[in-house]
């Protein structure tokens, strides 16, 4: 299978199924099979996503994407014995990071409900044409695609693993920051525009926030 087909809800379920990594084997790039460069939209998603990885605790190593072709088994072993090691390095998810199961679990249902919106985002923000490994890390470490990423998902991101918090119960903005492992003014800010949207209001009842009906 072309790696480009390779889509982030593959690798959300085997996190979510107890994968502590996932590795992805693509063709060396500018040597792709099937001349649909599709290593090159492995590689964006795979950029994109540990972004999303970082963003919400997850060490974001515990994702890669290995270049080799058929004929390079040293090749292959050597890339799937670092990353085994690497992951042994890290421990298993979420505990590793420090996360409770409940809080993985949170934060991969929060990722998931927005792969469809992440699948746009990268086909038509950030999918470019670029001819080597080196120039598009520097893009996707640049200035722009880190303000790109905290308009177009940072929000979404963190606005989800809320809501789904708030429907196990009412929590006030220190809980929130606590169990999410946000700021508590990034808190404050998300629930002020999830309050402008009908999405939660405060209830002075119990002094927390409640998601709203």
């Amino acid at each position: 299978m072309c790696s480009g087909r390779v889509d982030p809800s593959f690798v959300l379920r085997a996190f979510s199924k107890g994968a502590d990594g996932v590795f992805i084997g693509a063709c060396h790039l500018n040597e792709c099979n099937y001349i649909t460069n599709g290593n090159f939209q492995a590689l964006s998603m795979v950029s994109i996503f540990r972004k999303i990885m970082q963003y919400v605790g997850l060490n974001p190593e515990r994702l890669k994407l290995g270049f080799v072709s058929g004929s390079e088994a040293g090749l292959y072993t050597e890339h799937v014995s670092s990353f085994v090691e690497k992951i042994k390095e890290l421990g298993p998810i979420g505990k590793g990071e420090g996360i409770s199961q409940d809080g993985l679990d949170l934060k991969l249902r929060a990722i998931t409900s927005l792969i469809p919106y992440i699948r746009l985002v990268e086909r038509e923000r950030l999918r470019i044409t670029l001819k080597t490994e080196a120039e598009i890390e520097r893009f996707f470490a640049s200035d722009e695609v880190n303000g790109l990423f905290d308009e177009l998902l940072a929000g979404k991101l963190a606005i989800g693993q809320i809501m789904l918090l708030l429907r196990q119960g009412p929590r006030s903005t220190a809980e929130i920051s606590e169990a999410l492992g946000l700021s508590p003014s990034e808190v404050s800010r998300r629930l002020n525009t999830s309050s402008k949207h009908g999405l939660v209001r405060y209830d002075v009842n119990c002094k927390r926030y409640v998601a709203a009906p």
